[in-house]
């Protein structure tokens, strides 16, 4: 069980100097869904002005040093090694967690190296996130908020976004992505109490005259909405915001692998309901799509599921390898073939790619699981 509070991440920082006070400007993004690709699109929009940026993201899909980017350049897996042995001795035993040690090697790592800006993705909720020791970031955003991670941030769309609000700090402003009205109350009413300008999508910005982002899916537009407001606070050109919007990466969120025996390979990496609504648009537009499938027991498959059922040609279930929490492939099949898909289980990605009949050519998507989708492409590339 995870032990939400900053106490842990305040001492350890203490005993390292404080790091988190030597940054370089900090857009600090928190929300349900969208944070990372916003975080993708404004590393892109430095990249075109110009500018060195440091990032630290969560989780990764490969290798544990995408998590920590230095002004521009992933770190070395042996300066993280040396960095995380280094606070592994300042904490001297002490409790802490993964995460938490994680983000004070990555402040560290960026206190030491000059760079322009600072971009970090909160890892769970915002209040008590150990991203959350910013005294004074150059901006915030809260991208769109849903129900995810009841055990720790409430089972209420009000309770998550309460957790998602504690990341704003008086006199910075804070820019909004869309949001359930009671979301958006919620995250108001934190701001007035304490003094945090807003930016909301649809009432003080949208996503008019944006380019086509280089991310795939009609949600990217909101994202590099959000992304370009903050990009505007933060004092990058318009040709900047621009060029980085058609430009930005991120691995795994609906990105194209290539052809695999004839189908178009896809992954995304979206694990909750929402991104599942998000998705099944896109699968709106692209007809009947093959499925592979995995899921964490944390999650219902069923509710991912539902939205994208009418636009399934087949399914294909696997447990997530090396997963302790992964969904047996017969009860995610099962789950698929109560809402009317056509699903088998099967004991690995190969296997399951392999069992996709091969006519007529169809696009095949991997999803369910950030996890699964590392696991995709430690195993095909891209």
């Amino acid at each position: 069980m995870i032990d939400l509070s900053l106490g842990r991440t305040e001492r350890l920082l203490a005993k390292l100097g404080h790091p988190e006070r030597s940054l370089p400007p900090v857009a600090h993004v928190a929300g349900t869904n969208g944070k990372g690709s916003t975080v993708a699109y404004l590393a892109a929009m430095a990249k075109a002005a110009g500018l060195k940026a440091h990032a630290y993201i969560s989780p990764h899909l490969v290798r544990f040093h995408e998590r920590i980017t230095i002004a521009g350049r992933l770190i070395e897996e042996d300066a993280l090694v040396a960095l995380l042995e280094e606070c592994e001795a300042a904490n001297a035993g002490e409790p802490i967690t993964f995460f938490e040690i994680t983000t004070a090697a990555a402040f560290v790592a960026f206190a030491r190296t000059p760079a322009d800006l600072c971009l970090l993705e909160v890892g769970l909720g915002g209040r008590f996130d150990s991203t959350n020791m910013i005294e004074r970031p150059a901006v915030c955003a809260i991208t769109p908020v849903s129900i995810d991670h009841v055990g720790f941030l409430g089972d209420t769309i009000e309770k998550i976004a309460f957790e998602k609000a504690g990341i704003l700090k008086p006199g910075v402003t804070a820019v909004v992505g869309r949001q359930e009205p009671a979301a958006l109350s919620v995250i108001a009413a934190r701001a007035k109490d304490i003094g945090a300008p807003l930016r909301v999508f649809g009432r003080d910005y949208d996503a008019i005259g944006l380019p086509t982002p280089s991310l795939a899916g009609a949600h990217q537009f909101e994202n590099a909405a959000i992304a370009r407001e903050c990009g505007k606070i933060l004092g990058l050109s318009d040709a900047a915001i621009r060029q980085g919007i058609e430009t930005a990466v991120w691995p795994g969120r609906l990105q194209r692998l290539g052809e695999w025996d004839g189908h178009e390979l896809w992954l995304d990496g979206g694990h909750n309901p929402a991104a599942a609504r998000a998705l099944a648009e896109v699968l709106r537009g692209w007809g009947k799509t093959w499925l592979v499938f995995g899921m964490l027991n944390t999650r219902k498959p069923e509710e991912f599921l539902a939205p994208l059922a009418p636009h399934v040609a087949g399914l294909r279930a696997v447990a997530i390898p090396g997963e302790k929490n992964a969904l047996p492939a017969e009860n995610l099949a099962a789950a698929a073939r109560s809402l009317g898909i056509a699903a088998d289980a099967e004991p690995s990605l190969a296997a399951a790619l392999a069992s996709i009949p091969k006519h007529p050519p169809k696009r095949v998507l991997v999803c369910g699981s950030l996890y699964l989708v590392g696991t995709a492409l430690a195993a095909l590339g891209g």
